[in-house]
């Protein structure tokens, strides 16, 4: 009996451990964070979207872990070299006891960097992806110049098994079946073009036709690449492509000047060769250039992705990564265009730009019609009615009087606009055009020329192009600030360190006498701004300080005013300066008060809007009368 208490007991006692033990592990594991690591800036549309539907299912689902966000920022494909450190410091912050329960990985710069790492740790951490598309890149160590790499493309759902992928969703890119719609619509094509971008999607989608392609032998592949490529190039080539020929479009944002083009620029390409005919891998260029094709659904992934992350954590179950299914999607402008209306289609197919039915065109007035007729029942009901049709239509007639006034007001303003820009901008035009063509003449019909001669025409040739350019620049600028539509992208900088980097910059480039110092107490200044704008301002007015300053010097100075928790930046020169009583014009646009001297009179004004949308303010300190004197506020953290 002493014996079988004893064991009841131990048994007991054995049991206790266990469930403490599994209530200390439960905890412990409770702990782990979730871990999403983005692509770009959380601030952006995509990824805001996607994380806010993320934890507003998590935590409707009863999550209860920690989600940590973490950003790779990735801006451009020129550091992608960097990318792979970037995601090694990020998972380095959550080793040990930090260690996530699981990675989520959105965006495709996210998720190759992630797949690039080599430690067995990270590879042994569940994870999932999102906003990813089926082929990716292992990242490089060492390869800076981007133009190129000819990376090799890699399968997600097999060439990573050592990694623990655990779900998600990735989009498919499909050649065969666009190809099938190319033999359908265009059989005597042979020789396809694809149009990538200078980004890593262009990239991953180059490395994964040129790895496709080698199962359809019978058309000839050949590449339009915006790595080495400018947008002025893409379409020199595009208007020059012929028959039996046709382009594939897969990227289009940003070329080999690393500038993000306007979405408009694809109707400029369709233009210059509107016969060419064009599909579409990925939906760029539908709607108004491609006919159609086979593309991949880009949809919101935050809710499906919290709720694959739940049911691995909570119910131990382990979703695979799942394929997002394609669709095809045709412009039926295009169509009819081209006269392909009467192909058949893949069934299932979804169209754009269709006409619309009768009723759906003149849907208000088969209803109007409707209720009149039913209204002649009763002559009663109709007396009311046209009274109160007839007072609606006089309010009408009221209102649509306003709005003529106020449209003729605005379009009388707007003339007078143009007229005031014309009058400003045709002497800034013609003086640096003069001089391009009639240098270029010269070069071009006098045989005789010396060399030393020749090399000073060409200088004052590109002078004066790069003086139209910076006009051309600036109204572009100030024409987009004013729309607002320029974006502010804003990050953590080290203003000492962009201020260095802005004097050296005019030290190479400066053509006066005067020195060029900066005046600072500190070593380093960390604030929330957009570092180009920042930058764009600075630039701004140490050129136009170097400008009318031949002699003395030019000093910029950084001060910090903690009661104020803002910093003045202050721009001081011993030039001619300004007068007093001119000082309240300097900031109006096409306002300049040397005629003589170069410029557009925008860069001030373009400067003003710039330091405002910064959160700061610009003045001219009259108080100053050694030359000239501008300050400017900016706040120490502005959040976007």
């Amino acid at each position: 009996m002493a014996n079988g208490r004893m064991k009841v007991m131990l048994l007991l006692c054995l049991i206790g451990s266990m469930l403490c033990f599994v209530s200390v592990q439960a905890e412990t594991t409770e702990g782990s964070p979730i871990l999403i690591v983005t692509s770009y800036n959380p601030d952006t549309k995509a990824m805001s979207d996607n994380l806010s539907a993320f934890v507003h299912t998590y935590r409707a689902l009863e999550g209860t872990r920690r989600v940590a966000v973490e950003s790779m920022n990735c801006k451009s494909l020129s550091e992608m070299h960097l990318w792979k450190s970037r995601m090694a410091d990020i998972l380095e912050k959550y080793r040990g006891k930090n260690r996530p329960a699981i990675v989520i990985l959105l965006g495709q710069e996210a998720w190759s960097a992630y797949l690039s790492q080599g430690n067995e740790w990270v590879k042994q951490v569940p994870s999932m992806c999102g906003m990813v598309s089926r082929n990716t890149l292992v990242l490089p160590d060492d390869v800076t110049e981007t133009a190129a790499w000819m990376p090799e493309s890699k399968d997600i759902m097999h060439d990573f098994p050592d990694y623990h992928i655990v779900g998600g969703y990735v989009y498919e890119y499909s050649l065969d079946r666009n190809l099938e719609l190319m033999q359908l619509f265009y059989p005597d094509v042979s020789r396809l073009i694809l149009l990538t971008d200078n980004t890593y999607g262009g990239v991953c989608m180059q490395a994964w036709v040129k790895k496709e392609a080698r199962k359809f032998p019978r058309y000839t592949f050949e590449y339009l690449d915006g790595r080495s490529l400018t947008f002025s190039d893409v379409g020199r080539m595009i208007g020059h492509l012929t028959d039996r020929t046709a382009l594939m479009v897969g990227t289009w944002r940003v070329d080999r000047t690393e500038d993000y083009v306007l979405g408009s620029t694809t109707y400029v390409l369709h233009d210059l060769n509107p016969d060419l005919p064009a599909l579409t891998l990925s939906s760029v260029g539908l709607g108004h250039w491609a006919v159609g094709g086979y593309i991949p659904d880009y949809r919101l992934l935050g809710g499906d992705l919290a709720k694959g992350c739940v049911s691995y954590l909570q119910h131990g179950s382990e979703p695979r990564l799942q394929v997002l299914p394609g669709c095809y999607t045709f412009d039926m402008n295009q169509l009819e265009k081209r006269g392909l209306e009467d192909v058949s289609l893949p069934s299932g197919s979804q169209f754009i730009n269709v006409q619309p039915s009768f009723f759906d065109q003149y849907r208000s007035e088969v209803i109007a019609a409707s209720v009149m007729l039913l209204l002649l029942v009763s002559a009663f009901v109709f007396s009311l009615f046209y009274i109160r049709r007839m007072r609606m239509l006089k309010a009408d007639l009221e209102r649509q009087g306003r709005e003529l006034l106020y449209a003729k007001e605005k379009a009388e303003e707007s003339d007078r606009m143009k007229t005031s820009f014309l009058a400003n901008m045709s002497h800034e035009i013609r003086t640096p055009l003069n001089a391009i063509v009639g240098f270029s003449d010269i070069l071009t019909e006098v045989e005789d020329i010396s060399p030393e001669d020749k090399k000073e025409f060409c200088g004052i040739i590109r002078n004066n192009s790069q003086l139209l350019l910076h006009l051309i620049n600036d109204i572009l600028d100030i024409s987009r600030l004013e729309a607002g539509k320029t974006k502010f992208v804003f990050a953590d900088c080290d203003v000492i360190a962009l201020c260095r980097v802005v004097l050296s910059t005019m030290e190479h480039t400066r053509r006066t006498a005067a020195k060029f110092l900066l005046e600072t107490s500190h070593d380093t200044l960390i604030i929330r701004t957009d570092e180009q704008r920042l930058k764009q301002v600075l630039m701004n007015l140490l050129s136009n300080a170097g400008k009318f300053t031949s002699e003395g010097f030019v000093r910029l100075s950084v001060e910090l005013r903690k009661e104020r928790d803002e910093v003045v930046f202050a721009v001081t020169d011993t030039g001619c300066g300004i007068p007093r009583e001119k000082a309240g014009k300097v900031f109006r646009r096409f306002e300049k008060l040397n005629e003589h001297a170069q410029g557009t009179g925008l860069g001030l004004p373009i400067c003003k809007m710039n330091v405002e949308r910064l959160g700061g303010k610009i003045w001219l300190d009259t108080a100053y009368t050694a030359g000239a004197r501008f300050v400017f506020t900016h706040p120490m953290r502005l959040h976007a």
